[in-house]
């Protein structure tokens, strides 16, 4: 069992920026795939970004791609997401993920996670 505890929401004016954390406790944190996705109201929960520490993968959504970054501390159990030149789009609740396997070809899908935060909201107001 994985438990993840997200922070670092909060509000933003348009084209600031935040890091959201995630901690990790319980398995050992380097063996999982790592990802975010997000949810705006009405809307579907939606890949934003992953991380595959010992393959090396980044792999970003196209709407973030270029603004967006992730990275991770297994030292610390943490996994980051850096979002710059937030837009009001990116208004949703921000979910870090982490999921036992990678798969290559649906890694997009939020049922291929095991393990999910509570999420924090992030709002960029324009």
């Amino acid at each position: 069992q994985v438990q993840l505890v997200e922070s670092g929401g909060g509000l933003v004016p348009a084209g600031g920026s935040l890091r959201l954390s995630c901690a990790a406790s319980g398995r050992t944190f380097s063996n999982y795939v790592m990802a975010w996705f997000r949810q705006a109201p009405g809307k579907e929960r939606e890949f934003v970004a992953l991380l595959v520490w010992i393959a090396g993968a980044e792999k970003f959504s196209d709407s973030v791609k270029g603004r967006f970054t992730v990275s991770r501390d297994n030292a610390k159990n943490r996994a980051y997401l850096q979002m710059n030149n937030l837009q009001p789009e990116d208004t949703a609740v921000y979910y870090c993920a982490a999921g036992e396997s990678y798969y290559s070809a649906t890694y997009q899908l939020p049922q291929r996670y095991d393990y999910w935060g509570q999420g924090t909201q992030v709002t960029v107001s324009s």
